[in-house]
């Protein structure tokens, strides 16, 4: 009688790298997708591009996907935690229905309780820590210095084409959330960065791509001279996240800039008025959360009013 074998469901898979971006192209939602990116490019960094699928199974592929895990964001906030946990679970259930997986790789990790996150915005001395840095490249440095200073959502900044600035003034016209024309407006750092980062363009996008752009895209979104496209909300997470690891609290988020500007404004005695043209919020009680005093500013509001250090 003919000996039956099961065969592996991993047999004829495609390698990691592979099935990874295989089940990116089935996230219809760009945000979404940018997000997974993140926790499966890391995954694929430490296995290895080629490395089989067959590699996370096991009791062995359980044991090394959960240590490499657990260091690579055992530290982060839970909502960050979760987060790339769900990414990878969503993956290994869509390779599982590809038959391309048979066990659950996570089964070693747990999902973390979120709690209220009260020192969501940073220390000033962290960012001018980051921003002071002398590796920092230009183009990083003055993209997140604006993102500190004019305190505008990132995908704003990032769609900003060299036209729409006023370089003598200090400003730039934006569109918000809902399409509203607005108006963002940053300080002498930034206004020194920007000029060395445009070194003369007068066209295109104001922040680019390393290369040039290696598919077809809208003029728009080009620089005319060099043939550059325009920097992507993931690749600028991706740098962001990158220059953040190693400090305090790190990896920091992008918005993390724009709330910190918030908080540290409405620490400095910012109206609401003056906080709402800010943000471009268009209701006050979407700046509740932003105007949470820090723990540094707490302390110097009671160190000031110290009957004690008056005396002194």
């Amino acid at each position: 009688m003919a000996t039956v074998h099961r065969l592996h469901p991993a047999v004829g898979a495609p390698p990691l790298g592979a099935a990874a971006a295989a089940f990116l192209e089935t996230i219809a939602v760009a945000n979404t997708a940018r997000a997974y990116g993140i926790a499966l490019r890391a995954l694929a960094a430490e296995f290895g591009q080629r490395a089989p699928l067959a590699d996370l199974e096991g009791e062995a592929g359980a044991d090394r996907l959960a240590a490499w895990f657990t260091t690579r964001w055992g530290t982060n906030a839970a909502a960050t935690f979760n987060a790339r946990l769900d990414a990878l679970g969503s993956a290994c259930a869509w390779w599982r229905d590809q038959h391309w997986l048979s066990g659950d790789p996570l089964r070693r990790i747990r999902r973390r309780a979120r709690t209220p996150d009260r020192t969501r915005a940073l220390a000033r001395a962290d960012i001018e820590t980051l921003l002071a840095r002398p590796d920092l490249a230009l183009r990083e440095r003055t993209l997140f210095r604006l993102l500190y200073e004019s305190a505008a959502r990132t995908e704003e900044v990032l769609a900003l084409d060299i036209g729409e600035l006023d370089l003598r003034n200090r400003r730039a016209k934006v569109r918000r959330k809902g399409g509203a024309v607005d108006v963002i407006v940053w300080r002498t750092a930034t206004a020194r960065l920007l000029p060395r980062l445009l070194a003369g363009r007068r066209a295109g996008p104001v922040f680019l791509t390393d290369r040039r752009a290696r598919i077809e895209l809208p003029p728009g979104d080009l620089d005319p001279g060099s043939g550059r496209a325009r920097l992507s909300y993931r690749r600028a997470a991706e740098l962001f996240e990158e220059a953040t690891t190693e400090l305090a609290g790190g990896p920091w988020t992008l918005h993390q800039l724009r709330h910190s500007a918030l908080t540290h404004a409405a620490e400095d005695g910012a109206n609401t008025a003056t906080l709402l043209a800010y943000s471009g919020h268009t209701s006050v009680a979407s700046l509740a959360r932003y105007a949470r005093v820090s723990p540094e500013a707490l302390g110097r509001w009671q160190a000031d009013r110290d009957p004690a250090a008056r005396r002194r």
